[in-house]
């Protein structure tokens, strides 16, 4: 293990940042909150906005005082509606105020957040709202009426509802109400008997004497966070507050602007999942920067819409969303001006150089890219932002984050540099386990017998370098057997990517047709607007390229992928979705 005890990644640090973080804040997240609220009081928190025909897009402002005081009323009503310690409430909100809200008055209540995908289906849906055991939930009128349609089969006692027009400007909230409500699904006639609206939940807060429980930020959970998106069943990965406060604390170090309050961060990734929840939403809590709400990020000309009004200059996305910006008509043609954008980080999936380097060139500004998972949230590898970083890889682990890359056979052996194996790792923001999964508590967290808290196994292969820079090779469930060769889906999509007609591309494994029991690589293809090319074309491309093995010969020409709602490609999907379209080259 000594090549990663001594842990070569320190050198490669900006400078100023230590190889130790510790001690850490020993403060709860929604201290994190009122202490901004008292440091920045009127500084502003977000920005939601709309476009009025004719006028353009207009915008509301909360100050970080305003969230501040709603939490607290929110907290005191959920209080006496008979929110305990310890007690998950569910909420089922796109990017909004009333997330940021909820989000911070569950904590001050003592609660803990269980943020649920809104388009999951009924039988996911129902499955999280049991597993954490949620009485109360939280939802957008939108998705009223199809939770009540499953609610019998849930504990909820009670949904609390609320329109996205509560805090637009006034006169794009009059607007929507007239003229698009109903038609989007918004409208709601009137609440189930026991169902309140948020607004006056929030009223009755304000006359409510509140004493917020005693909370532990070392040991008492902040939130439970499904994963298995991409893999599966969801598991509630259990995070406390310090590991949380661990992370926005070592963000705010990694990006090394002293000024982090003046920043405005594009509010695009979900805040239900962990890495806008964390790097976005609680970043911003932390350190005052002002949030621009996009509540529907697939609106690619909204997003565009929300850059050119407001002037974001920190953009955190994924690859599959800074791809889309880039081939936007007045992005690619430069009718838009990126020159805003001061630091851009991509995680949650690989990122293509292709991608990279398109996305570089129109905005100015670096794009750097980094690791996490919901079982660490969220973030621990990062580009340094001081340096240019390398190409294809993840970037260098957090301080305090401990790294190794061991055996896929006997997961024990630490292997040299170079060499691939599954990357298990552990730091101050390890969550404490699966809810209610013990044994697959017990496959992820592992006690190495070695003095130290267990590690985490995360499912990745990965190597790193000589100077301590890790790259991911793929999931180890994605890896394909092909010739007695193992074959990485995501090498393959890195190649296929950076063909110039290909705008989208998602590889995955598939069953032999003709030889039994082995396995064989299917492209999913997403072309460019006015793009064309023939599977030929590419197989003879890949073999440029790639070895033999490795080179995709089975292809589908699709309109999308199947993705999940932060743009990671679902794989186990991806066959279903190309059967009916497979050409063979």
């Amino acid at each position: 293990m000594s090549e990663y005890l001594s842990r070569p990644w320190t050198k490669a640090y900006d400078a100023g940042i230590g190889a130790s973080l510790e001690p850490y804040p020993a403060v709860t997240l929604h201290l994190q909150l009122e202490q901004t609220a008292v440091r920045h009081a009127e500084k502003v928190a977000c920005i939601t906005s709309g476009r009025i025909p004719l006028i353009g897009r207009l915008g509301s402002q909360l100050s970080w005082s305003q969230i501040n005081s709603a939490a607290g009323e929110l907290a005191a009503a959920l209080a006496e509606l008979g929110v305990r310690k310890g007690d998950a409430v569910a909420l089922i909100l796109p990017n909004c105020v009333q997330f940021i809200v909820a989000f911070y008055a569950i904590l001050k209540a003592g609660g803990v957040v269980a943020a649920i995908n809104p388009t999951y289906p009924p039988d996911r849906m129902v499955h999280q709202v049991n597993d954490c055991g949620a009485r109360h939930l939280i939802c957008l009128t939108p998705f009223y009426a199809g939770f009540k349609r499953i609610q019998s089969q849930t504990k909820v006692e009670r949904v609390v509802a609320t329109r996205i027009r509560e805090y637009l400007p006034p006169l794009a909230g009059w607007l929507f109400a007239m003229l698009r409500e109903k038609k989007s699904g918004h409208h709601i006639a009137s609440l189930d008997a026991g169902d309140l609206w948020f607004q006056d939940l929030l009223a009755r807060g304000k006359g409510l004497a509140f004493q917020p429980p005693s909370v532990d930020a070392a040991r008492d959970i902040a939130i439970y966070q499904y994963t298995g998106g991409t893999t599966g069943v969801a598991k509630g990965a259990m995070a406390t507050h310090r590991a949380l406060v661990a992370n926005t604390h070592a963000m705010q170090r990694w990006l090394g602007d002293e000024r982090l309050a003046d920043e405005r961060l594009l509010g695009a990734i979900p805040f239900f999942h962990v890495y806008g929840m964390v790097a976005v939403l609680a970043f911003a809590a932390s350190s005052g920067g002002c949030i621009i709400l996009v509540p529907n990020a697939r609106d690619i000309d909204d997003l565009v819409d929300n850059i050119v009004a407001w002037r974001p200059t920190v953009f955190l996305g994924v690859p599959a969303l800074f791809n889309a910006v880039s081939l936007n008509p007045r992005v690619s043609s430069r009718a838009v001006d990126l020159s805003c954008l001061k630091a851009c980080f991509s995680g949650s999936a690989p990122l293509a150089p292709s991608v990279k380097l398109r996305f570089e060139e129109l905005s100015g500004a670096p794009l750097r890219e980094g690791f996490g998972m919901s079982e660490t949230p969220t973030a621990t590898h990062g580009n340094p932002m001081g340096q240019p970083g390398k190409d294809q890889s993840i970037g260098v682990p957090f301080p305090d984050v401990e790294c190794r890359i061991v055996s896929l056979l006997d997961e024990r052996t630490d292997l040299p540099q170079g060499e691939a194996g599954e990357l298990i790792m552990r730091g101050p923001n390890m969550m404490l386990g699966y809810l209610n999964l013990p044994a697959e508590t017990d496959i992820a967290l592992r006690d190495m017998q070695d003095g130290g808290p267990p590690w985490l196994f995360t499912g990745d292969i990965a190597h790193m370098d000589a100077d301590g820079y890790f790259y991911i090779v793929d999931r180890k469930k994605d890896m394909a057997l092909i010739g007695g060769f193992n074959v990485y889906p995501t090498t393959v999509e890195k190649v296929l990517a950076s063909h110039p007609a290909v705008g989208e591309v998602g590889v995955t494994r598939m069953p032999h047709p003709q030889r039994e029991g082995e396995e064989a690589l299917l492209a999913g293809i997403v072309l460019r607007a006015g793009q064309s090319v023939t599977p030929a074309e590419l197989v003879q491309f890949q073999a440029e390229r790639l070895a033999p093995y490795e080179v995709a010969r089975r292809f589908a020409f699709l309109s999308e992928l199947p993705k999940t709602a932060v743009g990671k490609t679902l794989r186990r999907e991806l066959l279903a979705a190309a059967r009916q379209n497979i050409v063979i080259a």
